[in-house]
């Protein structure tokens, strides 16, 4: 579920290859940046993909240790579509809907987490790589089981790699900040 590539598949119904656009990656952030209802969309259906996933392997009878690698290959699945090359997005919003089902409490103050750091710095990278490490800490803070922490740090671990170039476009001042009013 979590392969399917959808913001390069609603980019591509209006014309366009995200992968050309802005960031050239398929996540809702650069699919915002291209059409807002577009990227809004975009955020929508790849978090529901993460927590359906979730949720399918828990209705399939699958135990804690089934979800918890359903989780991980939620983003796995995201960040590496085979639909696509092999080149997907950065798992953000897979993760988040994944580790929503997952484990709500710790999930749901993420999200908080995430919406500070956005209002402070209006950096989304910034805000993404932040909750992210946050995700694991708060799983354990919040006293969840070992898989759920395990899958937590393993998620996290491979959302915060793949923002390896917004690492360094943060640290050298060149990271672009999200804008809501008018678009370049």
């Amino acid at each position: 579920m979590g392969a399917i590539p959808f913001g390069y598949l609603l980019v591509k119904a209006q014309g366009a290859d995200i992968r050309s656009v802005g960031s050239g990656n398929i996540g809702a952030t650069n699919v915002f940046r291209k059409s807002r209802w577009a990227g809004v969309l975009t955020l929508v259906l790849d978090t529901t993909k993460g927590y359906l996933a979730v949720l399918l392997a828990g209705w399939m009878g699958g135990e804690l240790q089934w979800q918890c690698m359903a989780a991980v290959f939620a983003i796995l699945g995201h960040i590496f579509t085979p639909f696509l090359g092999f080149k997907g997005g950065k798992g953000v919003a897979a993760g988040c809907g994944a580790y929503l089902a997952l484990s709500p409490l710790p999930a749901a103050t993420t999200l908080i987490v995430f919406a500070l750091v956005m209002a402070l710095t209006r950096y989304v990278s910034l805000a993404s790589i932040l909750a992210a490490a946050a995700f694991p800490v708060l799983a354990y803070v919040f006293k969840e089981p070992i898989p759920v922490i395990v899958a937590a740090a393993i998620g996290s671990a491979l959302i915060v790699a793949k923002h390896h170039g917004n690492i360094r476009r943060l640290v050298s001042g060149t990271e672009n900040k999200f804008a809501l009013g008018n678009r370049p």
